[in-house]
Protein backbone atom coordinates (compact mmCIF):
# COMPACT_ATOMS: atom_id res chain seq x y z
CA UNK A 1 0.00 0.00 0.00
CA UNK A 2 0.85 3.49 -0.66
CA UNK A 3 1.20 6.36 1.28
CA UNK A 4 -1.45 8.14 0.66
CA UNK A 5 -3.85 4.70 1.55
CA UNK A 6 -4.43 2.65 -2.14
CA UNK A 7 -3.47 1.79 -5.03
CA UNK A 8 -4.71 2.22 -8.84
CA UNK A 9 -4.21 -0.12 -11.99
CA UNK A 10 -2.78 1.33 -14.54
CA UNK A 11 -5.44 1.39 -17.13
CA UNK A 12 -2.77 0.10 -20.18
CA UNK A 13 -0.42 -2.16 -18.18
CA UNK A 14 -2.52 -2.88 -15.30
CA UNK A 15 0.32 -2.49 -13.07
CA UNK A 16 -0.49 -1.71 -9.59
CA UNK A 17 0.74 2.36 -9.02
CA UNK A 18 0.52 4.20 -5.72
CA UNK A 19 -2.60 6.82 -5.93
CA UNK A 20 -0.08 10.05 -5.91
CA UNK A 21 1.81 8.51 -8.51
CA UNK A 22 1.13 11.39 -12.10
CA UNK A 23 2.14 8.77 -14.48
CA UNK A 24 2.95 4.50 -14.19
CA UNK A 25 6.34 4.24 -13.67
CA UNK A 26 5.94 0.91 -15.66
CA UNK A 27 4.52 1.71 -18.86
CA UNK A 28 4.38 5.94 -18.60
CA UNK A 29 0.84 5.96 -19.47
CA UNK A 30 -1.10 9.62 -17.70
CA UNK A 31 -3.20 8.42 -14.77
CA UNK A 32 -4.48 11.66 -13.36
CA UNK A 33 -7.67 12.65 -15.48
CA UNK A 34 -7.66 16.33 -16.55
CA UNK A 35 -10.23 18.24 -17.56
CA UNK A 36 -11.37 18.98 -21.23
CA UNK A 37 -9.90 22.14 -22.56
CA UNK A 38 -12.77 24.72 -22.36
CA UNK A 39 -14.93 24.78 -25.98
CA UNK A 40 -14.03 27.98 -27.94
CA UNK A 41 -15.68 31.45 -27.16
CA UNK A 42 -18.93 31.52 -29.34
CA UNK A 43 -19.33 34.80 -31.22
CA UNK A 44 -22.10 36.87 -30.09
CA UNK A 45 -23.33 37.85 -34.15
CA UNK A 46 -24.01 35.21 -36.66
CA UNK A 47 -21.44 34.63 -39.12
CA UNK A 48 -23.25 34.12 -42.84
CA UNK A 49 -21.63 31.53 -44.93
CA UNK A 50 -19.65 33.00 -47.71
CA UNK A 51 -16.85 31.67 -49.76
CA UNK A 52 -13.66 32.41 -47.60
CA UNK A 53 -11.49 33.61 -50.78
CA UNK A 54 -14.28 35.55 -52.57
CA UNK A 55 -15.20 38.12 -49.41
CA UNK A 56 -12.59 40.61 -49.99
CA UNK A 57 -12.58 40.17 -53.89
CA UNK A 58 -16.22 40.87 -54.49
CA UNK A 59 -16.55 43.32 -52.41
CA UNK A 60 -13.40 44.97 -54.09
CA UNK A 61 -15.60 44.46 -57.30
CA UNK A 62 -18.58 46.79 -55.54
CA UNK A 63 -20.36 43.10 -54.30
CA UNK A 64 -21.17 42.00 -51.30
CA UNK A 65 -20.11 37.92 -51.15
CA UNK A 66 -23.62 37.15 -49.40
CA UNK A 67 -25.14 38.65 -52.44
CA UNK A 68 -23.55 37.81 -55.23
CA UNK A 69 -25.66 36.33 -58.05
CA UNK A 70 -24.62 33.85 -60.60
CA UNK A 71 -25.71 34.44 -64.50
CA UNK A 72 -28.24 30.97 -64.99
CA UNK A 73 -27.88 28.70 -68.22
CA UNK A 74 -31.20 30.64 -69.61
CA UNK A 75 -29.63 33.39 -69.29
CA UNK A 76 -26.58 32.75 -70.84
CA UNK A 77 -28.17 31.33 -73.48
CA UNK A 78 -30.57 34.51 -74.28
CA UNK A 79 -27.18 36.60 -73.96
CA UNK A 80 -25.14 34.12 -76.31
CA UNK A 81 -28.92 34.77 -79.15
CA UNK A 82 -28.08 38.29 -78.82
CA UNK A 83 -24.08 37.72 -79.54
CA UNK A 84 -24.45 35.48 -82.28
CA UNK A 85 -26.90 36.94 -84.33
CA UNK A 86 -24.56 40.37 -84.15
CA UNK A 87 -21.54 37.70 -85.69
CA UNK A 88 -23.98 36.57 -87.97
CA UNK A 89 -24.51 39.85 -88.94
CA UNK A 90 -21.18 41.58 -88.85
CA UNK A 91 -19.69 38.08 -90.63
CA UNK A 92 -22.42 38.50 -93.74
CA UNK A 93 -21.42 42.67 -94.16
CA UNK A 94 -17.53 41.22 -93.97
CA UNK A 95 -18.06 38.35 -96.50
CA UNK A 96 -19.78 40.40 -98.92
CA UNK A 97 -16.83 43.82 -98.60
CA UNK A 98 -13.90 40.88 -99.43
CA UNK A 99 -16.20 38.98 -101.56
CA UNK A 100 -15.20 35.82 -99.66
CA UNK A 101 -17.05 32.75 -100.45
CA UNK A 102 -16.23 30.61 -97.49
CA UNK A 103 -15.69 32.48 -94.24
CA UNK A 104 -14.88 29.60 -91.86
CA UNK A 105 -11.78 30.74 -90.71
CA UNK A 106 -13.20 34.46 -90.50
CA UNK A 107 -15.43 33.16 -88.18
CA UNK A 108 -13.36 31.25 -86.32
CA UNK A 109 -11.11 34.00 -85.69
CA UNK A 110 -13.74 36.78 -85.33
CA UNK A 111 -15.70 34.96 -82.65
CA UNK A 112 -12.50 34.82 -81.18
CA UNK A 113 -11.29 38.44 -80.86
CA UNK A 114 -15.04 39.26 -80.39
CA UNK A 115 -15.50 37.57 -77.04
CA UNK A 116 -12.05 37.52 -75.74
CA UNK A 117 -11.44 41.10 -76.71
CA UNK A 118 -15.06 41.86 -75.07
CA UNK A 119 -14.67 40.16 -71.78
CA UNK A 120 -11.46 40.95 -70.92
CA UNK A 121 -12.38 45.06 -71.49
CA UNK A 122 -13.42 47.43 -68.89
CA UNK A 123 -17.28 46.28 -69.10
CA UNK A 124 -16.41 42.21 -69.28
CA UNK A 125 -18.74 41.31 -71.10
CA UNK A 126 -19.76 40.92 -74.51
CA UNK A 127 -22.62 43.08 -75.71
CA UNK A 128 -25.26 40.21 -75.47
CA UNK A 129 -24.25 39.70 -71.87
CA UNK A 130 -24.17 43.50 -70.83
CA UNK A 131 -27.29 43.86 -72.74
CA UNK A 132 -29.02 40.71 -70.16
CA UNK A 133 -27.11 42.03 -67.13
CA UNK A 134 -24.16 39.91 -67.22
CA UNK A 135 -20.15 40.28 -66.83
CA UNK A 136 -17.66 37.78 -66.95
CA UNK A 137 -15.05 37.29 -63.48
CA UNK A 138 -12.18 35.40 -62.40
CA UNK A 139 -13.37 33.06 -59.30
CA UNK A 140 -12.42 36.11 -57.12
CA UNK A 141 -14.38 38.65 -59.07
CA UNK A 142 -11.96 40.37 -60.89
CA UNK A 143 -11.21 41.20 -64.35
CA UNK A 144 -9.79 38.42 -66.70
CA UNK A 145 -6.98 38.50 -68.97
CA UNK A 146 -6.89 38.42 -72.32
CA UNK A 147 -5.09 35.02 -72.14
CA UNK A 148 -7.69 33.67 -69.62
CA UNK A 149 -10.61 35.14 -72.03
CA UNK A 150 -8.60 33.43 -75.06
CA UNK A 151 -8.83 29.71 -72.85
CA UNK A 152 -12.12 30.42 -72.51
CA UNK A 153 -13.34 30.68 -75.99
CA UNK A 154 -11.27 27.52 -76.87
CA UNK A 155 -12.59 25.51 -74.18
CA UNK A 156 -16.20 26.04 -75.26
CA UNK A 157 -15.23 23.74 -78.09
CA UNK A 158 -14.43 21.06 -75.72
CA UNK A 159 -17.90 21.98 -73.68
CA UNK A 160 -19.63 21.61 -77.30
CA UNK A 161 -18.42 18.35 -78.06
CA UNK A 162 -19.22 16.08 -75.17
CA UNK A 163 -22.94 16.99 -76.86
CA UNK A 164 -23.25 20.31 -75.07
CA UNK A 165 -23.28 18.82 -71.58
CA UNK A 166 -20.43 21.07 -70.99
CA UNK A 167 -23.02 24.07 -71.79
CA UNK A 168 -25.65 22.23 -69.86
CA UNK A 169 -23.25 22.10 -66.42
CA UNK A 170 -24.38 25.77 -66.08
CA UNK A 171 -27.75 24.07 -65.03
CA UNK A 172 -26.87 22.04 -62.04
CA UNK A 173 -23.25 23.82 -60.75
CA UNK A 174 -23.61 25.77 -57.47
CA UNK A 175 -21.94 28.34 -59.17
CA UNK A 176 -23.50 28.15 -62.45
CA UNK A 177 -19.89 27.57 -64.06
CA UNK A 178 -20.12 25.62 -67.53
CA UNK A 179 -16.87 23.37 -68.53
CA UNK A 180 -15.59 26.32 -70.21
CA UNK A 181 -15.49 28.29 -67.18
CA UNK A 182 -14.04 26.02 -64.29
CA UNK A 183 -11.22 25.11 -67.48
CA UNK A 184 -10.64 29.25 -67.72
CA UNK A 185 -11.15 29.84 -63.71
CA UNK A 186 -14.26 32.41 -64.47
CA UNK A 187 -17.13 32.93 -63.34
CA UNK A 188 -20.29 34.69 -64.85
CA UNK A 189 -22.01 37.21 -62.87
CA UNK A 190 -24.98 38.92 -62.48
CA UNK A 191 -24.83 42.91 -62.16
CA UNK A 192 -28.64 43.76 -61.59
Amino acid sequence: MSAGGYEIICGKCRTAVPSEAERCPNCGEPLRITDPPPPPPVESRPVLPQPAALGAAYAWAGLEASRVAYGGFWIRVLAYLIDAILLSIGGGVLRLVFGLVDGGLLSVVGGWLYFALMESSASQATIGKTACGLRVTDEQGRRISFGRATGRYFAKILSALIFLIGFMMVGWTRRKQGMHDFIAGTLVLKTR
